[in-house]
């Protein structure tokens, strides 16, 4: 893909505290917007030097329409619920992300880009859908956009490093085979964020983007590991009716318990991550594609593992860690 001429615009974005927040505002900054980020009360925001920091929730209408008075061109958005149960993601994933529409487009605002997941390709989870709920809507809005679909970040994929540090097996679901994925650094995958605002071959259009492959099954992925710890590879496999018992009763307790009912969904989660590959889907087979899916970037995850294990790099997984 050819770099294009950068053209300064002045950038909204939301969600620049998490670690691909973070990653995209510095990609922005590099490019030569100029970057207006929204920001909770009290976040952390070291990492936005050089940024315009207006405090306040996504949620409220008046912080937004301040945000985006001023002459703001575009809207990039990296916000997400936090952990994807039913209530949050609806809140978040749909519902604020459509009030930040209406009053971008009120504000005479014509470019969006939003940062999506892949995952909504097979919906069957509560924030699948409310992302899907609002890519439709972006796409009727009458504006410029861009839906990046990433595949697997690196932390995601960070887990078990300190497991394998210590000698522990590697836990893999089934096979080990079941799943694959192209993951992509948060670097790299700002950067592309931030083409999306100059680069036309990027607009109007849903863009699935993975790193640079070969795709990795979690049996690669735990091999790597132990080859960098320099350990014989040992794995422990866990049968998927495992999560199934756990969603069962989870599931059951949740019509009595709304609790209860909110873990269940979590489970629902991870059992979806357990047995499905982050890469495109064929529509035509119902089957994932590696080939189809299209690679971006530079750093590789066992770059990222080696500098984990070096210590030069925290685990930042914050909510979304599972083991």
């Amino acid at each position: 893909m050819n770099q294009t001429s950068v053209t300064g615009k002045t950038v909204l974005l939301v969600g620049g505290t998490g670690s691909i927040g973070r990653a995209t505002a510095a990609a922005l900054r590099a490019a030569g917007h100029d970057v207006t980020a929204l920001v909770r009360p009290g976040a952390d925001t070291k990492a936005l030097a050089g940024c315009t920091l207006i405090e306040g929730a996504v949620t409220a209408p008046e912080t937004r329409q301040r945000a985006l008075a001023g002459g703001i061109d575009a809207v990039v958005s990296c916000l997400a619920s936090r952990m994807g149960g039913k209530k949050d993601a609806w809140a978040i994933d749909y519902q604020a992300h459509s009030d930040l529409l209406k009053d971008a487009r009120a504000a005479g605002i014509g470019q969006f880009v939003l940062l999506s997941a892949i995952c909504v390709q097979k919906p069957t989870l509560a924030f699948q859908q409310a992302k899907l709920a609002f890519e439709d809507e972006l796409q009727a809005a009458g504006l410029t956009w861009s839906i990046v679909r990433p595949t697997a970040f690196f932390k995601s994929l960070s887990g078990q490093i300190e497991r394998v540090k210590a000698g522990k097996p590697f836990l893999v679901f089934g096979d080990g085979r079941l799943t694959a994925c192209k993951p992509i650094s948060d670097a790299d995958l700002g950067s592309y964020i931030a083409r999306c605002l100059t680069d036309p071959a990027l607009q109007n259009r849903i863009l699935p983007i993975g790193g640079p492959g070969p795709a990795l099954t979690p049996l690669d992925q735990g091999r790597m590991l132990f080859d960098l710890v320099g350990q014989e590879p040992r794995f422990r496999h866990v049968p998927l009716r495992f999560l199934d018992t756990i969603i069962g009763g989870l599931a059951l307790a949740g019509r009595l318990f709304p609790k209860a009912a909110e873990k269940a969904e979590f489970a629902r989660i991870g059992r979806y991550y357990a047995s499905e590959s982050m890469l495109v889907l064929d529509p035509a087979t119902g089957r994932y594609d590696a080939d189809a899916t299209p690679e971006f970037g530079t750093d590789t995850l066992s770059e990222h593992y080696q500098k984990a294990l070096r210590g030069e790099i925290a685990d930042d997984r914050g909510d979304h860690a599972v083991f």
